[in-house]
């Protein structure tokens, strides 16, 4: 089954994904997701991070992407008001994918995703998300 071009697993597939997630080492894992939002930012979002680097950390998924915000982002945070229109714009982006990331997680990692948390620096230009799952996933892939 495909959404937005990202594939998502079928339940009749869930046996086979399993016995090939156990294979998986926390950084392939890492690695996995982190190249996941790169493609989710690039087909989704229109511009991909400079970098991008996963942390499963018990039952959460941190995420940092650097180099997120595109010139003209850049040019308008220049000023508080550029800076809060940057915010609530990539934010309403965000939460409009929301459905999207948290399939790409439960995808990747077989946890559910309970919550979603993210900030974005305009100074920096760096954002974090964060996602709560269901389990352990740093003891799970450990």
């Amino acid at each position: 089954m495909k959404t937005n071009n990202f594939t998502l697993i079928s339940s009749s597939a869930k046996v086979r994904y399993n016995r090939y997630m156990s294979d998986k080492t926390k950084g392939q894992i890492e690695s996995d997701i982190s190249n996941a939002i790169i493609k989710f930012e690039r087909e989704y979002m229109g511009r991909g991070p400079k970098e991008v680097k996963t942390f499963l950390i018990q039952d959460m998924v941190l995420i940092r992407l650097k180099g997120v915000l595109t010139p003209a982002e850049t040019q308008l945070s220049k000023t508080s008001e550029g800076k809060m229109l940057t915010k609530q714009v990539r934010v309403r982006l965000l939460e409009d994918g929301k459905v999207l990331l948290e399939q790409i997680i439960q995808d990747i990692t077989g946890a559910t995703v309970q919550s979603m948390h993210t900030d974005i620096s305009t100074t920096t230009g760096e954002r974090v998300v964060i996602f709560t799952v269901s389990e352990d996933v740093e003891k799970k892939f450990s």
